[in-house]
């Protein structure tokens, strides 16, 4: 990846505390994994941007690379990246996302 695209992504990262790459956007997911995360990250009550990586071509392909993860959607949460999907359900089960959240202004539940 070229060092534009990485800076360019690693801002995207850093713009937001809590950012979300996704197939669609929080108003409209289009696929139901993101559907999932989108819902989950409500559920938390922290403020989340979204990024729809079928809108630029650039970030799909370089997230991969940037993040070592093939799939999306992706979670990152002040600057790191969380997981996919799976992760995040998982997060979510065992009470890990809410404890990740709860500083960024997630409602407490």
């Amino acid at each position: 990846m070229d060092e534009s695209l990485r800076q360019k992504l690693q801002s995207m990262v850093e713009a937001h505390k809590v950012v979300l790459f996704m197939k669609g956007n929080q108003l409209f997911p289009q696929c139901g994994f993101s559907a999932k995360v989108v819902e989950l990250l409500k559920r938390s009550g922290a403020p989340f941007h979204t990024v729809n990586i079928l809108a630029e071509a650039d970030v799909r392909q370089g997230l991969k690379e940037f993040s070592s993860w093939p799939t999306f959607p992706q979670l990152y949460v002040n600057g790191e990246f969380v997981g996919g999907c799976d992760i995040v359900t998982e997060m979510h089960e065992n009470g890990e996302l809410s404890a990740l959240l709860a500083p960024l202004g997630a409602a407490s539940n």
